[in-house]
């Protein structure tokens, strides 16, 4: 009995020891926000262990559009680090980011992260009717045959998506990076960097985490590269022209989208234009988001023999957290799939 005692007195040390611990390591992380969900999932990830970041938007609405309530602006104004994607995509905060309304907090974009690989923005999200296959964007000599030279949509990027990409000195590209996972992968060692600068403390965990995770992410490719090969063929027009890197990556054949690349409503003169894009290539699909309303999607459709499909780059319906990302891309192509190969 004496032994018993002694056991459980050592064991209830050890246990208030670890959740002492446990609570001093909780305490000493840094305060992260995370602006959407797929960026928030690869930096809970990278925290994994040491603290959790605070999600900013849930994906019920487009980043492109979103608002902030002044409660979410102190919250903003008061974080170690603020993680976004920047470069126009999260238009209110790239407008917030530095100003007195967060107390001078410059917000951390990871468009700026080196080795990223970036598309420029498509011409009104009007897209070339060949087939992407990997990596035929993803290099400058692809670009400048495709007529995506960096140059030509330099003085277009503010008024073909609505975003004045120049007057924050930037260059125009599609800031839809996160939706290659090979650009995720370079997302999280740059989080893991900027996480042990702020918390040198648990620099090892989230350098550890960071390398775990990029192999996940390594993984994921590969595991949809196989799943989408059978759809490499297949037209479909989508909402608006969030996908290009997804399409770069995979080898999708995208026909067109119905609105650009800020999802701004479409005019009816570009419903007619997609309208007939979409019987020319005889396009398999027509995507929607839940972000916006269906009613364009459907006059598109309306006549034709195109399915209509969901695609949600956001992650509206997702629960954040460490898993989210790797949900959202097999979601993707979940859709895709179901509706392309019908």
């Amino acid at each position: 009995m004496r032994f018993l005692s002694h056991s459980l007195t050592v064991a209830s040390s050890l246990t208030a020891a670890m959740l002492a611990s446990s609570a001093l390591s909780a305490e000493a992380a840094p305060k992260v926000i995370a602006s959407i969900v797929p960026v928030h999932a690869l930096v809970a990830g990278v925290m994994d262990g040491v603290g959790s970041p605070d999600l900013l938007l849930s994906g019920q609405t487009s980043e492109h559009q979103a608002s902030y309530s002044p409660q979410q602006i102190q919250a903003l104004g008061e974080a170690d680090l603020v993680f976004i994607i920047g470069h126009g995509l999260e238009l209110k905060l790239d407008e917030l980011s530095g100003s007195e309304a967060v107390k001078g907090r410059t917000f951390f974009e990871l468009a700026d992260v080196d080795g990223l690989s970036k598309l420029p923005i498509r011409q009104g999200g009007a897209f070339e009717e060949h087939v992407h296959h990997e990596g035929d964007d993803h290099d400058e000599e692809g670009k400048k045959e495709a007529g995506h030279g960096e140059h030509d949509h330099e003085e277009a990027g503010q008024a073909e998506d609505g975003h004045d990409e120049h007057e924050h000195g930037k260059a125009a590209f599609d800031p839809h990076l996160w939706l290659d996972p090979v650009n995720a992968q370079v997302m999280v060692a740059a989080i893991a960097g900027q996480l042990s600068k702020a918390d040198p403390a648990n620099a090892e965990r989230y350098a550890a985490n960071a390398a775990a995770l990029g192999k996940d992410l390594g993984g994921l490719s590969e595991e949809l590269a196989k799943e989408l090969e059978p759809l490499k063929n297949k037209p479909f027009v989508v909402y608006h022209d969030a996908y290009q890197y997804f399409e770069a990556r995979f080898g999708l054949s995208a026909a067109g989208s119905i609105s650009d690349l800020s999802g701004n409503e479409p005019s009816a003169q570009r419903l007619k234009e997609v309208r007939d894009k979409l019987k020319a290539v005889n396009a398999v699909c027509v995507f929607r988001e839940p972000q916006f309303s269906d009613k364009a999607a459907k006059t598109v459709i309306e006549g034709t023999s195109a399915r209509d499909g969901v695609l949600d780059p956001l992650g509206s319906g997702l629960s954040p957290g460490k898993d989210a990302y790797g949900v959202l891309l097999r979601g993707l192509a979940k859709n895709l799939k179901s509706c392309l190969a019908g």
